[in-house]
């Protein structure tokens, strides 16, 4: 089992920044990708970005790149999502996730709701 906790949500201004943590626990050796996703009301769950757990490769969903940076520093470390110059679309829950190697299903964190206000 693995778990996932984020922490660093809350209300943020347009154009400000914001960093989201994502604590990684449990039995990660066969993790492969972490990623982060996002819930508006109203609106499904949204692919906002991944990194590899390496850390050796990064992907962005376009409405977020250049302004979002996912990162981690190793193995022990979190994993973080820099939110630069949010927008009030930006808001929602934002979810952790974990991909494992040979399971279909991804572990999910609990989320952490972000507000943009103008």
């Amino acid at each position: 089992q693995v778990q996932l906790v984020e922490s660093g949500g809350g209300s943020v201004q347009a154009g400000g920044s914001l960093r989201l943590s994502c604590a990684i626990s449990g039995r990660t050796v066969s993790i492969l990708v972490l990623g982060w996703f996002r819930q508006a009301p109203g609106k499904e769950r949204e692919f906002v970005a991944r990194i590899r757990w390496s850390g050796s490769t990064t992907d962005y969903a376009d409405s977020v790149k250049g302004r979002f940076t996912t990162s981690r520093e190793n193995a022990k470390n979190p994993v973080y999502l820099q939110m630069s110059s949010p927008k009030p679309e930006d808001k929602g829950v934002y979810y952790c996730a974990a991909g494992e190697a040979g399971r279909s299903n991804m572990y999910w964190g609990q989320g952490t709701q972000v507000t943009v206000s103008t």
